[in-house]
C-alpha cells in the first residue's frame, strides 16, 4: 500500500511539473527554427586556392551526412581552379617551346661559354 501511495504522488508531481513548464512556456510560443549550420571557412574568394586552404575545409554535419550545396560549392571552386592552372600551364609550356624553337642557333654558343674555364672570348 506504502508503495502504491508513493506512485500516486510521484505521478502527480510529474503531471504537475510537465503541466508548469507547458503554461510557463506558453507565453513565448514554441521555439523558433534553428538556423541551418553553414560552411564557416569557405575557398577564399579573393585569392588562388591553396593546399592550406583545402586541408582546412570542414564541412557541417547534417542529418544524411553533409550539405550538398556547401559540397557542390567547393568541388565547383576546386574544379574551376584545376582547370585555371591546367590552362595556364599549358600556355607556359607552350611558351617554353616556342622560345626553344625561335632560338636553336643561340642555344650552343651559351652552353659553350658557361662551362667552367671558358671566359668572356677565351678559348
Amino acid at each position: 500500500m506504502v508503495m502504491f501511495l508513493f506512485l500516486v504522488v510521484a505521478l502527480a508531481v510529474v503531471v504537475a511539473a510537465v503541466t508548469l513548464a507547458v503554461v510557463g512556456g506558453g507565453e513565448s510560443g514554441p521555439l523558433p527554427e534553428a538556423a541551418p549550420e553553414r560552411l564557416r571557412d569557405a575557398l577564399p574568394p579573393d585569392r588562388p586556392v591553396g593546399r592550406a586552404d583545402v586541408e582546412r575545409l570542414r564541412f557541417p554535419l547534417v542529418l544524411r551526412g553533409y550539405r550538398m550545396a556547401d559540397v557542390d560549392d567547393a568541388l565547383g571552386r576546386l574544379g574551376a581552379e584545376l582547370a585555371e592552372r591546367d590552362a595556364r600551364i599549358a600556355d607556359l609550356e607552350a611558351a617554353l617551346e616556342g622560345a626553344r624553337a625561335a632560338a636553336p642557333a643561340d642555344r650552343p654558343a651559351r652552353v659553350a661559354m658557361d662551362k667552367p674555364g671558358h671566359e668572356d672570348g677565351e678559348q
